[in-house]
């Protein structure tokens, strides 16, 4: 697709759960115009037209002036205007999922849209109107969730919902928005991310167990009903796995550990590559037949091999915060948007029919050009 004399890939999009396939890549650095932002984006995600987008902002920053928004804000993909939706949080928003006329928000908020809600709401996509048939009780932080199969999935250092035990996972009905009694796994540590696709349920993070069972350390995938494990994917990263991104024939994982790492699996949790970074990375998406990688590292590695700190061993090419690799082998890609700050990228999402790629984070300058926290290619 060409967008101001440049072009890049269309592709797939794993937006709100769903996988499309569409062109090859070519290549951008330019990004939108679109607002910025004066705190941290820490969740994106794609619906039709709309871009939504949460974090710890207070306000929106557009044409150099601040407009008021609580951590929630959604933005025309199509055009950079940043609607009037806008449903206050008093606390970080820390997910943010689409399904359906609806969006699910985990984070460390206590009220939303002027209602009480313990870490998790569920807000309409249209009005941002707080809906009453979602309202929990948790104890402990959700760090992560994704729709799919009828529920929603939620992940991070939840020990229990509404007085219920929970092992840092739980799911609720996206109908009646009640607590799934069936789907109970258990975590001995904390859940960072959660995927779907496949007929499964992925989950990725610090822990070593699941369902106390060792050997599906840090990614695991479960049944989507009975949460019992999948034997069959066993990849056992050695590493914390902070994002995912699933598509028909893959699953993609962000890690951190000495340097970073984004890794391809098959289904059956064979590894097929892994690229190295000097630094964490935190986000990963997809579009076509290119994977982007966010972090908050300087330099993509030659090999895989790192040193202490991260160094790269066999040489490395500059990729500040953002890099593109090859879906087939992981080669990096000549594409660059190169961003600023210590932690950088925290976020990426993707959409196809827009053929667009939307990063979040603490950056305040892509490719130079000052763009603070939120950026967009096209």
């Amino acid at each position: 697709m060409t967008h101001r004399g440049k072009t890049l890939v269309a592709g797939l999009a794993l937006a709100a759960g769903t996988a499309l396939t569409c062109a090859s890549p070519a290549y951008a650095q330019d990004s939108d115009a679109m607002p910025s932002f004066n705190g941290a984006v820490l969740t994106i995600a794609y619906a039709k037209n709309t871009v939504y987008v949460g974090g710890d902002f207070t306000a929106a920053i557009v044409n150099g002036k601040p407009v008021a928004r609580g951590r929630l804000a959604a933005i025309d993909a199509r055009t950079g205007a940043l609607l009037p939706w806008a449903p206050p949080a008093d606390g970080r928003v820390k997910a943010l999922v689409v399904s359906g006329t609806s969006i699910y928000l985990a984070g460390d908020f206590a009220t939303v849209a002027g209602g009480k809600r313990d870490s998790l709401a569920r807000v309409d996509a249209a009005s941002g109107a707080l809906h009453s048939t979602f309202k929990h009780s948790i104890a402990g932080r959700p760090l992560a969730a994704f729709a799919a199969h009828g529920r929603l999935y939620v992940g991070g250092t939840i020990t229990a919902v509404d007085g219920q035990a929970r092992g840092r996972l739980a799911a609720f009905s996206l109908s009646s928005g009640k607590l799934d009694a069936r789907w109970q796994p258990t975590a001995d540590d904390q859940v960072e991310t959660i995927a779907a696709g496949g007929g499964r349920v992925y989950v990725g993070g610090r822990f070593k167990k699941i369902n106390n069972r060792s050997g599906y350390g840090r990614l695991a995938a479960l049944d989507p009903a009975g949460a019992t494990i999948v034997p069959t994917f066993k990849p056992q990263p050695p590493v914390i796995t902070y994002a995912l991104a699933v598509t028909g024939d893959a699953v993609y994982t962000a890690h951190g550990g000495q340097g970073g790492r984004i890794t391809r699996f098959t289904p059956e949790g064979a590894l097929k590559w892994s690229a190295a970074f000097d630094g964490d990375a935190q986000a990963v998406t997809v579009l076509g037949d290119t994977v982007y990688a966010g972090g908050h590292f300087d330099r993509a590695c030659s090999t895989a091999r790192t040193a202490a700190q991260g160094v790269c061993v066999d040489g490395s090419d500059n990729r500040i915060k953002l890099a593109a690799l090859s879906v087939a082998d992981g080669h990096l890609l000549d594409w660059t948007a190169d961003a600023n700050g210590v932690e950088g990228v925290l976020a990426l999402a993707s959409s196809a029919k827009l053929g667009a790629v939307a990063m979040g984070g603490s950056f305040t300058t892509v490719e130079g050009r000052q763009q603070k926290r939120f950026a967009q290619f096209s």
